[in-house]
This record gives C-alpha cells, sequence and structure tokens, in this order.
C-alpha cells in the first residue's frame, strides 16, 4: 500500500519523469500555457505552484533553486520580475486546470494547464436599495451603542443637506412665477357679466 506517499510515477524511470517535469514547468512559465494529459497537468500544478513562490521571495538562495528546475535563465528572469509581481498578492493557486477532451490516438484525457490572471481584487457585490417599510438593520456585534447612534446622526444630517427644501403650499396664482395663471372658464364667464 501506497500511504503517505506524494507524487506521481507515471509508469517513467525517475530521472526520465524529473526531466519531464523540469521541462514541461519550463514551458508553463515560458507560455504560460501547456496542454497534457490530466495526471501530468496535475502533477505539474505541484511544481509551478513551487516556482511561482520561489520567484515571490526573491532572495539569491530561491533563485539558485528555482534555476535548478527551470532549464532557461531567461524563464527565471520572467519568474522573478513579472511572475513575482503578477502573484504578490495571491498567497496559492497560481495554475488552472481546464479539462478538454480524449486525445485521439489513445484516448487519453487531456487538460490546459494555464497560470490565472494575477488580479485578486474580489468584486463588491451590489446591495439592493432598501424597500420601502423594511425594519431597520440589526446593530452590528462589537459596535458600542453610542458610536451607531453618532452614526446614524450624522447620516441623517447628510440627508437633510442633500435634501431640497419643501415647497409650501400655496395657490397658483401667489406663488411668484411672474406670469399670472390663465382664468379658469367659470372666471371667464363672471368676467362677461
Amino acid at each position: 500500500m501506497r500511504h503517505s506517499v506524494s507524487g506521481r510515477k507515471l509508469n517513467r524511470t525517475t530521472s526520465h519523469r524529473l526531466a519531464m517535469f523540469r521541462n514541461m514547468v519550463t514551458s508553463l512559465l515560458q507560455h504560460e500555457r501547456v496542454y497534457t494529459t490530466d495526471a501530468k497537468a496535475k502533477e505539474i500544478r505541484r511544481w509551478a505552484d513551487w516556482m511561482i513562490t520561489l520567484g515571490k521571495r526573491g532572495d539569491l538562495h530561491a533563485r539558485r533553486q528555482a534555476l535548478q528546475v527551470v532549464r532557461d535563465k531567461n524563464v527565471v528572469a520572467k519568474l522573478f520580475s513579472d511572475l513575482a509581481q503578477r502573484y504578490q498578492a495571491r498567497t496559492g493557486g497560481y495554475t488552472r486546470t481546464v479539462k478538454v477532451g480524449f486525445r485521439p490516438g489513445d484516448g487519453a484525457p487531456i487538460s490546459i494547464i494555464e497560470l490565472v490572471a494575477g488580479e485578486t481584487e474580489k468584486k463588491k457585490k451590489k446591495r439592493k436599495g432598501k424597500k420601502e417599510g423594511a425594519a431597520a438593520p440589526a446593530r452590528k456585534k462589537g459596535v458600542p451603542a453610542k458610536l451607531a447612534k453618532e452614526k446614524k446622526e450624522k447620516k441623517g444630517k447628510k440627508e437633510k443637506e442633500a435634501a431640497p427644501p419643501a415647497e409650501t403650499s400655496q395657490p397658483e396664482e401667489s406663488k411668484g412665477s411672474g406670469t399670472p395663471a390663465e382664468p379658469t372658464p367659470l372666471e371667464e364667464a363672471q368676467k362677461g357679466e
């Protein structure tokens, strides 16, 4: 039984397997996308995350460790400059695996493994407007009642300042629009008499 044995052998000798993974992780970091079988993609994911973590560390020892795995000095330079900055805010999960189908020759399941976009800002959900007659939201835990009351008062003051002055209920003739209102048919009949 293979309890607590990590990694996949993929029916290859140790030297062949390590060389294959080194080549594949170099290609992934260079092109940022690789087509391969599902099992290889799952294994490359471990190697790529390790290399990007070394790039984020950025010291000389990390660079030398990366050079032991990645075959190309230009790819290591890209890893420590571009990719390290792109994933600075992300704490892991730098790759995405997408299953795309089966290989025509032998029917092996094929996947795309690619580097994800570096932006990690979470999208804020839009809140729906308050419904009329809805109950006031409950006070958050940890906020003293005095602070909650002060916030509520400040909000009320801002709303009063922003609201236009209410119109007074005056007759149309005396609103001061400058032009007198048109007479109604009843008024015209009274003037004619």
